[in-house]
Order: C-alpha cells, then sequence, then structure tokens
C-alpha cells in the first residue's frame, strides 16, 4: 500500500459501528487492572495473553474474552477502558461510535449494571470533550443465556435507557437461533430502542432471514453468510440494509480463509451497505484503521470504494438525519481535498 493511500485512510472521516468494548481490553490495561482489584488472571505475563490470541473457532475466542473481562470491577476501569478505545479510534479518524457493551458479563459476577453504566458514560463524555468524537451505546445480550436473563437485564436498564441507543444479539452464534429472542427484541422495541443482531458469521443465512423477520433488526452485524443466498442478498441491497463487517476478525474466527478472499470488494459491486469495523480489536490485530487498510490493500479497493465504505458508515448510523448529514458533508469536502 502506497503511504498517500494509508495517509487517506487514516484522515478519511468514519462512523465504527461494530465494536464490543469489552473486546478493547488490551493485555497492558489488563494486567494494570488485575494489580489494581486485586484479581488473579490465569496469564503470567502481557506476552503470554498475546500469544493466547490463537482462535479455531468464536468458541475458543470467548472463553479468552471472559476471562479478560473478569479484570472490569469498578466504574473506574470501565472507563479506562473506554477512553483507551476512543482515543486509538480518534487516531483513526473514527467521529463517531455506536459501541457495544455486555452487561449480562458483568453482573453475573457481581458488578451492578449502575456501575458498568456509569464508567462508559464518563469515558464517553471524555472522548467528546477531548476529540470531538461522539458516540452511542448498544447493550447486547449474550445469546448462549436464556430469554429470561435477557428480560432481566432488560429490566436493568430501565433507568437508563436514555442514555442507550438499542439493543443487539452476540456471542456463540451457532446453536442459538435470533427466534429465540423475539420477544425479548420485541419488548426493546416497544421502548422505543434500536435493534441489531450479529447473524450469519458463523451461523447460516436462515439466522439472517430470523434476525431480518423475527427481530426486525435496524441493522445486520456481520453477515457475510448472506453472500451464499442470492435472494437474501438482494433483499439486503433492495431494502439498504447496513452490514457491519469486520475483516480482521472474519479472518482471525476462520470464517475467511484469509484477508485475500474477504468478500468486501464483491460486497459492495453487489450493492450492499456494507461498512468496515474492528469487532474485538485487542484480540483480533487491529483497531478500524488497519481492518481500512487490510481490505483495501488485500482487496484492490480505491478511494471511492473506501468514501462509500464512510458514506455508508454514517448513513447505516443511528444519527439524527441532520447529524448524518453534517457528516457526509464533511466527507464529501474531505474527498475535494483529496481528489
Amino acid at each position: 500500500m502506497t503511504a498517500d493511500l494509508a495517509t487517506f485512510i487514516t484522515g478519511l472521516p468514519k462512523a465504527e459501528l461494530h465494536l464490543h468494548i469489552e473486546g478493547s481490553l488490551e493485555p497492558e490495561l489488563m494486567f494494570a487492572l488485575a494489580e489494581r482489584n486485586g484479581i488473579a488472571i490465569p496469564f503470567a505475563s502481557v506476552e503470554e495473553v498475546r500469544a493466547a490470541y490463537s482462535f479455531a473457532n468464536l468458541q475458543d475466542f470467548l472463553d479468552i474474552y471472559y476471562a479478560g473481562a473478569s479484570v472490569l470491577v469498578t466504574e473506574a476501569d470501565f472507563r479506562d477502558m473506554a477512553i483507551a478505545y476512543f482515543d486509538r479510534a480518534a487516531a483513526d479518524g473514527v467521529v463517531h461510535a455506536e459501541i457495544f457493551f455486555d452487561p449480562q458479563t458483568h453482573t453475573d459476577r457481581g458488578v451492578a449494571f449502575d456501575t458498568v453504566m456509569r464508567g462508559l458514560l464518563a469515558g464517553m463524555a471524555a472522548a467528546e470533550a477531548t476529540h470531538g468524537l461522539t458516540s452511542k451505546l448498544i447493550l447486547c445480550f449474550l445469546r448462549h443465556l436464556s430469554e429470561e436473563a435477557a428480560f432481566a437485564t432488560l429490566r436493568q436498564a430501565e433507568p437508563w435507557l436514555d442514555r442507550i441507543a438499542g439493543v443487539g444479539l452476540d456471542s456463540s452464534e451457532v446453536g442459538h437461533p435470533p427466534e429465540k429472542f423475539a420477544r425479548v427484541f420485541a419488548a426493546a422495541r416497544a421502548k422505543g430502542l434500536r435493534l441489531v443482531a450479529h447473524a450469519g458469521e458463523e451461523g447460516p443465512p436462515d439466522y439472517v432471514h430470523q434476525a431480518l423477520d423475527l427481530l426486525g433488526i435496524d441493522r445486520l452485524d456481520h453477515g457475510n453468510r448472506s453472500l451464499e443466498d442470492p435472494v437474501l442478498t438482494a433483499r439486503l441491497a433492495r431494502t439498504g440494509m447496513t452490514l457491519t463487517v469486520c475483516p480482521l476478525s472474519n479472518v482471525k474466527l476462520c470464517n475467511v480463509a484469509s484477508i485475500d478472499a474477504h468478500p468486501i470488494d464483491r460486497m459492495l459491486k453487489l450493492g450492499l451497505r456494507a461498512t468496515i469495523n474492528s469487532d474485538d480489536p485487542a484480540y483480533f490485530g487491529g483497531y478500524i484503521g488497519e481492518n481500512f487498510r487490510a481490505a483495501a490493500e488485500a482487496r484492490g479497493l480505491d478511494r471511492d470504494d473506501l468514501a462509500t465504505l464512510a458514506r455508508n458508515s454514517f448513513l447505516g448510523s443511528f444519527l439524527s438525519d441532520d447529524e448524518v448529514a453534517v457528516h457526509l458533508a464533511r466527507l464529501d469536502t474531505y474527498m475535494e481535498g483529496h481528489a
């Protein structure tokens, strides 16, 4: 990749729509928080943690992900983790982020829902004050847990609904189809929340159909396997459904053979509203800038392709129409300056 294109990608105004904040916990901060909170973790060094980041599948990743999250205990822990992510995102040209958080990962081990919220909101406020980077929160239900547990989490969220933009569905996909959570998603919709769900990452295209038809999602997280179903692909393109694609994650979790085989360019050619995101960057070897650069180099994306991906990120966001228009105008100005 030329230095000019790399610089262009860094400066390209963009939104990140698929980021698990717990997945941005770098080994260095993990160790610092473990020491601060007196928590034993199953790793002797930062190097040992990084060596463990070799996954055969999604479940292998989740096992170490949940172990790492155990060091998050206080409001300050969640704030520091969020600030560390936003600092990196701002350096990569992110001007708006809609971040996932997994409250059940924390409440199930005795950390109060309110502690998680106050810490993350403090980090979000710091990012806006420091970088002008706006953000929204999306509460994710862990799909390997029960629908009843998801309803309990939604009840815990009640006092904070004015600070939560939507709900999502993550964790182990295979064996936990979207239909399992249809009622809780309907309840969330009734409360005015937007809806997203992981589907078509490891799960089959049928999971995407379920997410669309039974959950009524506003945005599709991953969605790669939709390409196996031409009718579904056409539907996604026709309706303008946003796909939050995570190239380096797809490769790391062995859902795509290599970055050279990634379908991001095919998605654009098929008219899909695809975006590029980092997923769990501390674990998958790259924040959003690395994902853009890797995809551009491997799939020959040009500046217009990259601008389309950035444009899609704003169009697929949960910002107001007026806010989206401001970001699109800023993007247009950037492109005019790099004609």
